[in-house]
This record gives C-alpha cells, sequence and structure tokens, in this order.
C-alpha cells in the first residue's frame, strides 16, 4: 500500500494524460456519453472484474439528506485489508460521475479507497430547492464522506485523505482546516469560490460588488416569496455563445459539462440566492 506522499506523484501523472488529451480534443469534441454505470470519463470502469479495480454505488445520509456516491476499490481488495482512503470532491456544478470519478478510479489504480460523491442539492444527492451551493453545505458534505469511508470495511480510520477538484479543491482545502481525521491533503487547479464570486476572475470585479450582493438578495428574496429560484452559470448559454467567452476556464468549462462530458447530474450552474453565501466565504479564512 502507498503512503499519502504518493498522492502528489499520482495526481501530476494522471493530469499529464489528461492535458494531453484536452488539447487534442479542443473546446470540444469528442462527445462522451455516461457508460452502463453512468460513468462519464476517459477509461471508466465498465463493470466489475476479480483482480481489478472494482465499483460500488453506495448511499449514506448528511445531516438527515440523503448521499449518492461511488466507491472505487483496488485490485486484490478484501474487507479484512488495511487500506488508506482517499475522499474526492467535484468541481462546482459537476458530479462525481465525471472528472471526481477519474481520479477516484485512478486513486484506486494505486491501492486506495477512494470515494467520489455529489454533493448534497445537487446531482444524485438529496436537498431542495435544487442547485443550492453554499460553503457550509459543501464542507459539510466532506465531513459526510469521512463519516462513511472511515468506516467502510478494510479502511485504516488513521490514513484518510482528501482531494479536492477545482470549487471542490477550495472546500477540501476549507475543511481540512476544521477537519483533523483528514490527515493528507491535495488539490488540483483550485478555485477559490468565495474570491472568484466575491471579486470576479483573477479580480476584475470589485467595482461591483455591491450590486451583485444586491442582486443575489433580491434573488433570496424573490424565493422567500414563492417564486421560482433563479439559476446563474450556464444554463442559457448556447454553444455560439460559449464559443464567444474570452476567458479560457470558463469557455472550456462550458463544453465540458453541456457537450464533451455532460450528464444529467452535472447542469454546471447554482442558485443565484447561494452567492449571498459564497460571496461572504473564503477557502483560506482560518489557513495556518
Amino acid at each position: 500500500m502507498r503512503t499519502f506522499k504518493a498522492i502528489a506523484t499520482l495526481i501530476l501523472a494522471v493530469m499529464a494524460t489528461t492535458n494531453i488529451k484536452a488539447q487534442a480534443y479542443g473546446d470540444e469534441g469528442p462527445t462522451l456519453t455516461p457508460n452502463r454505470l453512468g460513468l462519464v470519463y476517459e477509461g471508466a470502469i465498465e463493470k466489475n472484474e476479480r483482480g481489478k479495480v472494482n465499483f460500488q454505488r453506495v448511499n449514506y445520509k448528511v445531516d438527515g439528506i440523503d448521499v449518492v456516491a461511488n466507491v472505487y476499490t483496488p485490485a486484490g481488495y478484501t474487507p479484512t485489508g488495511k487500506y488508506a482512503a482517499v475522499v474526492v470532491a467535484h468541481p462546482n456544478g459537476g458530479s462525481k460521475d465525471q472528472v471526481a470519478g477519474l481520479y477516484a478510479q485512478r486513486l484506486a489504480e494505486a491501492g486506495f479507497v477512494a470515494i467520489a460523491f455529489d454533493a448534497r442539492f445537487q446531482g444524485e444527492s438529496g436537498g431542495q430547492p435544487r442547485r443550492t451551493d453554499k460553503p457550509a453545505y459543501r464542507m459539510g458534505d466532506i465531513y459526510g464522506a469521512v463519516d462513511f469511508i472511515q468506516n467502510y470495511p478494510g479502511v485504516d480510520r488513521e490514513r484518510i485523505g482528501a482531494l479536492g477538484i477545482c470549487g471542490g479543491g477550495g472546500y477540501t482545502f476549507a475543511a481540512a482546516q476544521a477537519d483533523k481525521r483528514i490527515k493528507a491533503v491535495a488539490t488540483l487547479s483550485l478555485f477559490n469560490t468565495g474570491d472568484v464570486r466575491r471579486n470576479g476572475y483573477m479580480r476584475t470585479q470589485r467595482a461591483t460588488i455591491g450590486q451583485r450582493q444586491a442582486e443575489a438578495s433580491q434573488a433570496r428574496q424573490k424565493e422567500a416569496a414563492g417564486a421560482e429560484p433563479e439559476v446563474a452559470g450556464f444554463a442559457n448559454m448556447s454553444p455560439d455563445e460559449a464559443r464567444k467567452l474570452p476567458i479560457d476556464l470558463y469557455r472550456e468549462g462550458y463544453f465540458y459539462y453541456a457537450v464533451t462530458h455532460k450528464t444529467p447530474n452535472a447542469p454546471g450552474t447554482y442558485l443565484k440566492s447561494s452567492l449571498m453565501d459564497t460571496m461572504a466565504w473564503d477557502a483560506t479564512d482560518h489557513a495556518t
């Protein structure tokens, strides 16, 4: 079994492979479709076979809300073993079935037990209203995944780590500051949701912070009065509009969620009212 020092090396190796594929694909295509297990990433496991990485869909509750997750176990896994485990948090607007599942599978190939979960209010997990994306909830999802995986057969609860991707990276970085059951942390393309929602990409929207906070407050006010929640993100964008986006991160994100790795579990959107919470939060608030 590998130590947690191997996580960084493993992430760099997988990043190199993924980057090559992304460059070959460009912004668009080829389009993938979810396989028989609902997974939509390159090289996704198709079925469980003896002597190989295996896959199990699991359900558990976090603060009374149902969570759906995928657990990947390494080749030769035995419930009586003593495995290190890694909790994998997906990007904002994403799901366990996309890049989070890719990294969970790769971690299992390296000897870890890995769990990728859908955040509450998103994907296949429960919670209303849908597409709520609040930092306290996202951090709680990570705590809940640790709760579950520490009791999974064969897991050594003294060797639990966490990997967060993009928005999930910021939430994982923050969660690990409070949850000392997490003994090792790694992030991939960490996206500090609070900073970006507050200040804009590369801090280009500082002049409009108050205006955007007012709009988020108004969105919540309308919800409280019974209106349908207002959705922000890629919800109403067309491919032609996305091609004109000047920021690579957002343009490529659109095609990832809406075209190449599309799944009904990952709409790539969030409730505008959630901005009240994200704009008042920062992943680095309690870093030491």
